[in-house]
């Protein structure tokens, strides 16, 4: 059947749906040049939805140039500046980029089209997607997760509490997005784990919140394998938002559930993310009420990317290996998760 390309009326899903015409490089290099008086030469990154490059300067430096999906508002961009400006000054040890402004001082120079610009530090370091983490480092994310949380805490912005699509307190909002799902097997799945959630959402309304990265996977984080292994950098903040803890935990505990799920089935899909809570509760406390709704909280992830990411591929087919690239694991994970009573699935962290 034919599909609309529309998102639906019922969720708002901002930027994530707005189709845009790709920066040249040449266009690109002429920006930086401009507004940032920096020559040299410009790679083009994959990204979900906007333009960002690695600017190499004929001296050696290098940065981050984003320019942003014309669906991001203003405000949006203003709290990923705020939000990296605000753990530069309160936790300057965390490896996360630098903002720099323009020339006549600006951090968002807007373009003749209406799209905003960013020059952001680049990090160095091996992108952890490319590689299988070590449990040292998942001990290390957890850490550094917990390190986020405590340095965000006191950390506020108008645009945090928007709805994001991605913030999975906002999954009965994508139900609309079955309709991109063609196999009747992976709907049903998908329609039992959102009704899972659904009667879950008085509970995980009352949850603790406060503005979180929510968005801690292996593409956002950075390593480094030359001596001991260790995280070195921390990316993309473009999903903070206000949110509950368990939720920003959860997100980065389903980015370490084995991906070969359905091929090498496990006792415990777990395993791995449990090193990754260990590291947590080193430096942050949680609630059992928390601990008890983290694995549900997963499984919600699991079902939103299913759903976005279906939908999104049909928007964008250009785009399509890049935003397909985690759907296909989640079906296996999404079955061992359903194959729990909502009872023992709240007994796996206690």
């Amino acid at each position: 059947m034919t599909l609309p390309s529309s998102p639906p009326r019922a969720f708002d899903f901002g930027s994530l749906g707005t189709t845009f015409d790709p920066i040249p490089d040449a266009l690109a290099e002429r920006i930086a040049q401009v507004h940032y008086r920096l020559g040299g030469t410009l790679k083009r990154l994959e990204t979900e939805k906007d333009d960002t490059f690695r600017l190499r300067t004929p001296d050696g430096r290098q940065f981050i140039l984003k320019i942003a999906n014309p669906g991001e508002s203003v405000a949006e961009l203003d709290l990923q500046v705020r939000v990296l400006q605000h753990l530069e000054q309160v936790a300057p040890d965390l490896p996360v980029p630098r903002v720099f402004v323009d020339k006549d001082g600006n951090a968002l120079p807007e373009l003749g089209s209406g799209r905003r610009v960013r020059l952001l530090s680049f990090l160095p370091g091996t992108v952890l997607d490319t590689l299988t983490p070590s449990p040292a480092e998942v001990f290390q994310i957890g850490q550094y997760l917990a390190r986020m949380r405590h340095a965000l805490a006191s950390f506020s912005h108008p645009a945090a509490t928007r709805a994001l699509a991605w913030d999975v307190r906002h999954l009965p909002g994508l139900e609309p997005l079955l309709a991109h799902v063609d196999d009747p097997a992976k709907r049903r799945a998908l329609e039992q784990g959102l009704a899972r959630f659904d009667a879950l959402m008085p509970r995980i309304a009352a949850l603790r919140r406060q503005v979180l990265h929510n968005d801690f996977n292996r593409s956002n984080l950075l390593v480094d394998r030359s001596g001991p292994a260790r995280v070195c950098g921390i990316i993309d903040f473009g999903d903070t938002v206000e949110t509950a803890i368990a939720i920003d935990l959860a997100t980065a505990m389903l980015n370490q559930l084995p991906r070969d799920a359905a091929q090498n089935p496990v006792p415990d899909l777990l395993e791995s993310p449990k090193r990754l809570l260990a590291g947590y509760r080193e430096i942050a406390d949680l609630t059992d009420e928390e601990l008890a709704l983290v694995p549900h909280l997963i499984m919600g992830r699991v079902v939103a990317r299913a759903l976005l990411s279906l939908w999104r591929a049909r928007l964008f087919p250009d785009n399509r290996r890049y935003i397909l690239r985690n759907t296909e694991q989640g079906w296996a994970q999404l079955d061992w998760f359903l194959a729990r009573s909502p009872d023992d699935m709240s007994a796996l962290l206690l």
